[in-house]
């Protein structure tokens, strides 16, 4: 059995090739291998956006250069004062949040007063009707002694 190898470099991401290998008449497959492209190997992944941004400078009196710089500008401010929107947003609410708990303290205070007021009613009147019942026990005994003296 002969075997013919053929191998096929084709440039992959991130400054890694992969090497294609086929094996004619060994009916066996590769599993293709990962190199490095360049003699440092390896190096910083670079997303492709960015590639090809790099890749073609920009005249900066061209057309297409001020219309991108335009529109990041414009993409700028517009950050910006959604930026600023919603920081006075948040300093609006914590004003709210701060009067609302002012309130409730206040309600919490009055509340407690009040609390305190009916609760010393409860006592005074659960204490006078203590002083003007007068227990059954002490009825019988007088009661009984002067009977028993007849």
């Amino acid at each position: 059995m002969s075997k013919i190898s053929q191998h096929n470099s084709t440039p992959g991401v991130n400054g890694i090739s992969v090497i294609h290998t086929q094996a004619h008449a060994s009916g066996l497959q590769q599993v293709p291998q990962l190199v490095p492209a360049g003699p440092g190997g390896g190096g910083k992944a670079v997303p492709p956006s960015k590639q090809s941004k790099k890749s073609s400078p920009m005249d900066r009196n061209s057309d297409e250069y001020r219309q991108r710089r335009e529109r990041n500008n414009m993409a700028v401010k517009k950050s910006r004062l959604k930026s600023k929107q919603k920081a006075q947003d948040t300093l609006q609410r914590v004003n709210q949040l701060k009067e609302e708990n002012e309130r409730l303290e206040a309600k919490i205070k009055l509340l407690t007063k009040e609390l305190s007021v009916l609760k010393d009613l409860f006592l005074e009147h659960a204490h006078n009707l203590a002083d003007n019942v007068q227990p059954s026990s002490t009825e019988n005994t007088t009661t009984n002694s002067d009977n028993a003296g007849q």
